[in-house]
């Protein structure tokens, strides 16, 4: 390791809590409990599929502020069953909500996120920063029983800004005691999390476990959790 760091910064979704796998469950059960295969929707990969693109659509707009976060929750499942012919605004809403409800209650993580965790917790101190609601993101937290790793949390709900922005990372700074030189940020979203920790003048860890191919050069690469073991 090129440096002795005091604070780590890790982001949650896709990083160390497994988005996919929880948000799937999640859609899953929202599938059956409102019968959406009686109502036209047979196929329920097709469906998720559906959402999945519209949700990564509609987050894009809402990390560009073209898009509130009430917008952002239930047009996503609105234009998703739009794609299936169904132009029920009621029921679109009754699905963000519901869908809202019970996410964060998946407690799925990453492998090896907990060893990891309980690798650094000595050695660290320990925080995160992730563009995900404050409400949402601690029951994440608590449901996946991490949440006693982390000193601080900063949301962009609580910090007003959002990754890749440098504010949320100065923001970050000033609610930890720590300074960029002593920090490093681990996240999964090579133009969120890492460029957005390089331009404010932290390290980072690039957690890239579909090895895309890119031609940006973070501080560190790695493709299974368990090797940030060795770095830390």
């Amino acid at each position: 390791m090129g440096k002795a760091y005091k604070h780590l910064f890790f982001d949650l979704d896709h990083t160390l809590w497994d988005f996919e796998k929880n948000s799937e469950l999640t859609m899953k059960e929202l599938y059956a409990e409102y019968e959406l295969e009686k109502i036209g929707i047979e196929d329920f990969d097709a469906f998720y599929n559906q959402y999945s693109y519209h949700n990564d659509r509609l987050w894009e707009r809402f990390r560009k502020g073209f898009i509130k976060r009430d917008e952002l929750r239930w047009k996503r499942m609105w234009l998703t069953l739009l794609d299936f012919k169904i132009g029920n605004s009621v029921l679109a809403h009754e699905l963000s909500t519901a869908y809202l409800e019970v996410l964060p209650t998946k407690g799925l993580l990453i492998p090896h996120a907990k060893e990891l965790l309980e690798h650094c917790k000595e050695r660290y101190v320990m925080h995160m920063i992730t563009n995900g609601f404050e409400k949402t993101q601690w029951l994440k937290l608590q449901y996946s029983g991490i949440s006693g790793y982390f000193t601080e949390i900063i949301t962009s709900e609580k910090s007003n800004c959002l990754k890749p922005n440098r504010e949320i990372f100065d923001y970050a700074l000033r609610a930890t005691g720590a300074e960029a030189d002593n920090s490093i940020m681990i996240g999964d979203a090579l133009e969120i999390d890492i460029m957005g920790a390089l331009n404010a003048g932290w390290d980072q860890v690039y957690f890239n476990p579909a090895k895309a191919t890119h031609e940006r050069k973070p501080t560190y690469e790695v493709c299974h959790l368990k090797e940030l073991m060795e770095i830390f």
